[in-house]
């Protein structure tokens, strides 16, 4: 049976860290940013960890790790 291979929508969208969370980028900062206040654009650069373990734990799945 060949390997299995990776969702890849889902690979581009989370990452792994060193000690096996998932990391995710925070939404919102695509358009429309001229409404959007500076201190907020900013906190939407920074990456968030999932905190939900089942959530976690389906990505995980669908990264084949």
């Amino acid at each position: 049976m060949p390997k299995m291979k990776s969702h890849r929508g889902a690979r581009k969208r989370f990452s792994l860290t060193g000690t096996g969370k998932v990391k995710r980028m925070k939404a919102f900062k695509s358009h429309i940013l001229t409404k959007k206040t500076s201190k907020r654009k900013r906190r939407l650069r920074r990456a968030a960890v999932i905190s939900t373990r089942g959530e976690a734990k389906n990505i995980k799945r669908l990264l084949q790790v």
